[in-house]
This record gives structure tokens, sequence and C-alpha cells, in this order.
């Protein structure tokens, strides 16, 4: 996407994963600056979990390969400068806010109070210290779990619907608190199934059956498809009708 400028913080060269007969990620080609949000765009099973848990070393591929900083994923000693935040929650639902908040920060060698008490104010926890995480919300939980992708500081940073659950307000902080990571030199990838999240980022991706379909802007995305709306165009990218169906008749993938 950068034929030149800084040397990548993240890459895929020719990077697929198949289980059996299904290619999760499909020839998958990125090259990710630093200093920038980019934005993972498909619906449900088009390969953007995987493909993150391939870049963050997470998964082994199947051919082709995923660097991170220039070294080849998987990497262990990469991932203490990488920050993944999955769908699922990974939290210790018997301990506490704090204590969970203090183990991942401990593995990942960031032990001072000062960056755990950072990302607990960001995500707005600050109260809920001595809390069971079983004791919290859906909502609260996905806030800690950013707090446990942050807290450390990582340069790269892999979220994984980071949004759902969370209110429109806190939302917004998230986004703005994204932003200013980036402006500081992280790079963000941000997988959604949400268009109306996606101007928020520098440059997208729509990904479908495993395959990257279209990348820019969303500007330039929109200028390509002939449409102001992001949906449309990805269904058009997609070689999709209005209603999701193939427009050459052909069974949808």
């Amino acid at each position: 996407m950068h034929p030149s400028g800084p040397a990548p913080a993240v890459e895929a060269l020719d990077l697929r994963k198949a289980f059996e007969r299904i290619h999760a990620v499909d020839g998958v080609d990125l090259d990710l600056r630093p200093g920038r949000i980019y934005g993972l765009l498909g619906p449900n099973g088009s390969g953007k979990t995987t493909l993150i848990r391939l870049l963050a070393g997470l998964s082994k591929a199947t051919s082709g390969e995923a660097r991170i900083l220039g070294t080849r994923m998987p990497s262990r000693p990469m991932l203490g400068r990488i920050g993944y935040m999955p769908q699922s929650e990974a939290l210790y639902p018997d301990l506490s806010v704090a204590e969970n908040l203090g183990f991942f920060a401990a593995l990942q060698g960031a032990r001072t109070r000062a960056a755990i008490d950072r990302v607990l104010e960001l995500v707005e926890l600050s109260d809920r210290k001595g809390s069971p995480v079983l004791e919290l919300s859906g909502g609260m939980r996905r806030r800690l779990s950013l707090a446990c992708t942050l807290v450390h500081e990582p340069p790269i940073i892999f979220l994984d619907e980071p949004t759902v659950g969370v209110d429109p307000a806190l939302r917004v902080q998230f986004w703005a608190h994204f932003r200013r990571l980036a402006a500081a030199g992280a790079t963000i990838l941000v997988a959604s199934h949400v268009m109306d999240e996606a101007d928020r980022c520098d440059e997208l991706l729509f990904i479908r059956a495993g395959k990257v379909i279209a990348e820019g802007t969303g500007a330039e995305l929109r200028a390509k498809a002939k449409t102001d709306n992001l949906e449309t165009a990805f269904l058009q990218f997609a070689g999709l009708d209005a209603e999701g169906r193939p427009v050459d008749g052909s069974p949808a993938q």
C-alpha cells in the first residue's frame, strides 16, 4: 500500500491459513506503516480473527509469512511488543480487576503502578479495582480487556471488535485514545463488521472469504465504488447486490 516512507510495522506476504477445505485466510498481502489506524472490515466469518491471530503469531500459517517490525512470526520475543484484544475476554473471573490487570502487566513487563492506574482511568474502572471480574457487566469486562491489552504500551496493537458492548460515550473516548496512540507512533489494526466506525480509521481493508478485496481510505473506496455509503461500496467490491446476493447469480461464498 505504501511504495515509500517508513518501514512497515506489520507485513503479510501471501499469507494463507486452511482448515481442511476451508481457506480462512487466502493469499493476503499487507503492508501496514507505523502511526496509523487500519480498519479490517468484513462480515462475520470473513477471516478477520484468523488473520489477526496469524499476524500476532498466535496461529501458524499454512503458507506465506507474517512479520512484525521485520521479525517473522511466530516469535516469542516479539510478543512483548504486541497488544492483542480478542473477541472473547481472556480474564480470570475470580480475581479482582486490579489483580487481573496486574497479572497481565507483569507478563508484559509493565510492573509500575502508574501504568496500571493510567489504563484503569482510561477505561473508567478505577473505582472497581477491588471488584471480582465475575461481578462486572459485559461492557465492563470489555473495558478491562482493553486495559490489559494496552497496559504495557505496545507499538503494535490488534483489536478484534473492541467496542462491542461499550456505551457510545465511552466508545468515543476509546477512539480518541486510539488516535493518541497512533499519533505517538503505534500501528493499530481494528477488526470490525460495523461500517459506521470505519471513518475513524486512516485506511481500510475490506475482507471477504479470506481475501482482501479492496483497500484505501474511506474517501478513496467510496469514490472508486461511486457511492457515499461504505456498506454499499463493500457490497460492490464483494460482487454482491443490495440484498447481499451475488450479482452474477453464483452462490455466495
